[in-house]
């Protein structure tokens, strides 16, 4: 497991098929609501108890992006992390997320194409031991660092 890079983020010829980075991220009310604003998406299956209570998950719901943009945040501020770019992600949701569990990220670099300067990335959530989703992420990596300004 590794931890962000004293810079900010890995370059490519830092990177290593086999390295991991993870973040757990609790889901909360404030979370969901928060996502919802911002996203515009108020599906009562995420929002409304009452509602919720009726579908097959018998209860309220996170937004499946909520869970993945935690992924996300693993990209951008550890694994590579500051400087990447993503250019594409596949995803397929298993469990549901509520309110009160914790999201365990998890990235692993699973391929480097260094003449294009890109990084294939496992990605997986879990709550517990039960996988929640999962994909892959194309991802852009500097080749190296700019220059302080002075």
């Amino acid at each position: 497991m590794i931890g962000p890079h004293p810079s900010g983020g890995y370059i490519l010829d830092e990177l290593v098929v086999g390295m991991v980075a993870e973040k757990h991220v609790p889901v909360t009310e404030e979370r969901i609501r928060r996502f919802a604003e911002a996203s515009d998406d108020f599906n009562p299956v995420h929002m409304d108890e009452a509602f919720a209570s009726k579908t097959a998950y018998r209860g309220r719901v996170a937004h499946g992006l909520l869970s993945a943009s935690f992924g996300s945040a693993v990209v951008g501020t550890i694994l590579p992390g500051a400087g990447a770019i993503y250019l594409g992600q596949t995803l397929a949701f298993h469990k549901p997320v509520r309110i009160g569990d914790v999201v365990v990220a998890r990235v692993t670099v699973s391929t480097i194409d260094e003449v294009g300067a890109r990084v294939t990335l496992r990605c997986e959530g879990f709550v517990g031991d039960d996988l929640i989703m999962d994909g892959e992420a194309t991802v852009r990596v500097p080749r190296r660092r700019r220059a302080p300004k002075a």
